[in-house]
């Protein structure tokens, strides 16, 4: 279904949860042919997405949803992506570094001296750390 709906020549895509079912291959693949479709074709894509790291290789701005599920919500206004993914990171309390060979998000171990760093500035979303 993703690749008969952005085999078609669009202004705009929309797309619901397209890594459900997929494997984290796979889901990597997707968000990559969703960008490269979006770019060539000088089109916009609104994405449904729960994957995080999905939403890192594919958004430019997101769209963060708050409050109790099935009870009461916000939708905050579009945003950047570091500044959407900061605050849907803190919302949940983890911080992510970014692998420096494979480029994905990678979730930070509680209480460790990154994650303890990055809380501490208000940097949710990975930072790039200076070396001495």
């Amino acid at each position: 279904a993703i690749a008969a709906c952005l085999s078609r020549k669009a202004q705009l895509y929309l797309l619901d949860e397209p890594s459900a079912y997929l494997d984290v291959e796979e889901r990597l693949n997707m968000a990559r042919a969703i960008r490269r479709v979006v770019e060539s074709q000088n089109a916009t894509a609104f994405v449904v997405e729960h994957d995080v790291v999905a939403q890192d290789f594919i958004a430019d701005r997101l769209m963060v949803f708050t409050g109790e599920p099935g009870v009461k919500g916000i939708a905050h206004q579009p945003t950047s992506l570091r500044d959407g993914m900061n605050m849907f990171l803190k919302e949940v309390g983890i911080t992510f570094r970014r692998d420096p060979l494979t480029k994905r998000p990678r979730v930070n171990k509680e209480d460790s001296r990154r994650d303890k760093f990055q809380k501490e500035i208000g940097e949710y979303y990975y930072v790039r750390l200076m070396r001495k």
